[in-house]
């Protein structure tokens, strides 16, 4: 079994901003694969299939962003899951726009969902970043991060979601 969590916050107002591309990119998966969120466990909003002959969960913890490794253990501990089997679409500033890099474990950095994960699980997990960059004329960084998204730049970004699914699709089905 495989976990494909993507992080976000949960309420309307954070639709479209940066820090919902975790949700945008795996509601996004769920469609390619025709999977639709219909139930709640764990802290998270589920959809649930098959790839590649395995069972896969795909989640949206409802924990808001700097919460959700809460989420991820109680799924680890309810199915008994490693992290290596978890695998987490994320936005990320030190990433520039248009760049998506994929990292098989390391350290939270910079981003308090990535922190959340390592601090209540371990660093083991899989994650797609999807780049942001920042933009200088906020000088807070949290402001910018849950500023919503300018239309010139949302189309850069739906881009990079369809190239992070599209890698997550290789990742499982084996290739490299």
């Amino acid at each position: 079994m495989k976990i494909i969590a993507g992080l976000g916050n949960i309420d309307r107002k954070y639709n479209k901003t940066y820090h919902n591309i975790g949700f945008r990119a795996v509601d996004r998966f769920a469609e390619k694969l025709d999977l639709h969120f219909t139930k709640t466990m764990c802290d998270a909003i589920v959809a649930e299939g098959f790839f590649n002959g395995e069972k896969i969960l795909l989640i949206k913890p409802t924990t808001y962003m700097n919460l959700s490794g809460i989420s991820i253990r109680e799924f680890c501990q309810k199915f008994k899951l490693e992290t290596k089997d978890v695998y987490v679409f994320v936005d990320d500033i030190d990433l520039p726009l248009g760049k998506i890099r994929y990292r098989e474990s390391g350290s939270g950095g910079t981003h308090n969902g990535l922190k959340s994960i390592v601090r209540e699980t371990d660093e083991n997990f899989k994650r797609i970043k999807i780049g942001v960059g920042r933009d200088e004329k906020f000088s807070d960084l949290a402001d910018f991060v849950v500023s919503r998204i300018p239309e010139d730049k949302l189309e850069i970004i739906d881009n990079e979601i369809e190239q992070a699914c599209d890698l997550l699709i290789d990742k499982l089905k084996g290739n490299n």
